[in-house]
């Protein structure tokens, strides 16, 4: 028995060092790969603020933050997903392909209903610019009615 347990414990060892030596023929051209060619054109996500403050909310009130940004690089950028740390934020952005100089948005809704106390929410952008990933951040100071 301890024999087939180690047996067993070795062969999921070595199956998890395996590399792969190919890379895939769908991989989305994102700058972080430009080390190979540094001539490549790049996108570039500019923010104009990445934080918002929404002050004293009454629990259940619903407000709206847009953030703009402005494609500062020189390729096309393209968002392809905006995703909230919490099911109490929702969000819509500019979805089509945003050439050099134009800008986007990103449009966030927190809604604060069973919410109480101090609120710090996150929106993630992941896009094929530099950089690839940023965080938004919301912040509220949520209250009841009564407490207010």
């Amino acid at each position: 028995m301890r024999t087939l347990l180690l047996f067993l414990m070795t062969a999921v060892l070595f199956s998890g060092c395996q590399q792969q030596s190919e890379r895939s023929g769908s991989l989305v051209n994102n700058p972080n790969s430009a080390i190979e060619n540094p001539n490549a054109k790049t996108a570039r996500i500019s923010f104009t603020k990445t934080e918002h403050d929404f002050g004293r909310l009454i629990q259940g009130e619903k407000v709206v933050q847009v953030f703009h940004f402005t494609n500062t690089g020189d390729a096309d950028l393209i968002i392809s997903s905006v995703s909230a740390s919490c099911g109490c934020t929702a969000s819509k952005f500019t979805k089509d392909r945003i050439k050099p100089g134009e800008q986007g948005q990103i449009e966030v809704t927190f809604d604060s209903s069973g919410q109480k106390g101090v609120q710090n929410k996150t929106v993630t952008v992941l896009c094929n610019g530099q950089p690839s990933t940023t965080v938004l951040r919301l912040k509220a100071q949520v209250a009841t009615a009564l407490s207010y």
